[in-house]
């Protein structure tokens, strides 16, 4: 194990600290850069990032994303800064607002718990689409608001011990006692149209196939690694996935 090395791990099992406060504070502006470059592209339809805009933001950040093969912040940052007001998109690039043109010029770290603010109340996406694996997100009436599970997401986070390191099972934990769950499906029907693999064979209907950490939990982690991780709100320990 490797507590000391900042670059992405590549091997299954490889051990990674990161503290992210430092490096979130960089790649703000990083980020910022490019955008007033018109290096970064969008979908104005979906607001997600292209797959090269991705890359040339992953290829910038301080110490690289968290995975070498999953972008993880290189993918968030574009969505932060539309959330925030910070960026919007013409013609499928994204331009510096005045008040991007603002921050660029300015501290950060001022910029940072704005940037979270922001994304609770106006995020671009469901961040439980980012769980690729788990189909029939879009189908009518299944999912809950996204912004009431972030908003929920945010106050477990608010409510962990400062300057402590706390297991996502231990957080799990303490989200369900005090009934803090971002409820994913809004129906016990809801859960029938989500599924693994095949539909009928796969679906999260089926008792046990819809345990809370599967889906309240993974919704969980997207929205702290990926947001609250990328914005440096909290640090990391973590592996690279094992299959």
């Amino acid at each position: 194990m490797n507590t000391g090395d900042t670059a992405p791990p590549s091997a299954t099992g490889e051990h990674r600290i990161r503290m992210t406060e430092q490096e979130a504070i960089s790649n703000l502006h990083t980020v910022l850069h490019l955008c007033a470059a018109g290096e970064l592209r969008c979908s104005e339809k979906t607001h997600r990032p292209s797959a090269a805009t991705v890359a040339a933001v992953g290829s910038q950040l301080a110490h690289g994303d968290f995975y070498l093969d999953d972008p993880i912040a290189s993918f968030a940052w574009p969505l932060i800064i539309q959330a925030g007001g910070l960026a919007t998109i013409e013609s499928g690039r994204l331009r510096l607002t005045p008040k991007g043109r603002t921050a660029l010029r300015r501290p950060a770290a001022e910029a940072i718990s704005q940037l979270w603010r922001r994304w609770l109340t106006h995020a671009v996406i469901d961040e439980f689409s980012r769980i690729e694996q788990i189909k029939g997100q879009r189908a009518h009436n299944v999912l809950t608001s996204a912004r009431t599970r972030r908003q929920t997401v945010a106050a477990a986070l608010a409510g962990c011990p400062p300057g402590e390191w706390i297991g996502m099972d231990s957080l799990f934990t303490a989200m369900r006692r005090k009934g803090m769950s971002p409820n994913v499906a809004r129906s016990e029907r809801a859960l029938w149209k989500l599924y693994l693999v095949d539909p009928q064979y796969g679906s999260l209907g089926y008792d046990g196939y819809h345990r809370w950490e599967i889906l309240e939990g993974r919704y969980t982690m997207a929205v702290l690694f990926e947001y609250a991780g990328t914005l440096g709100l909290l640090d990391l320990d973590y592996l690279h996935p094992g299959f």
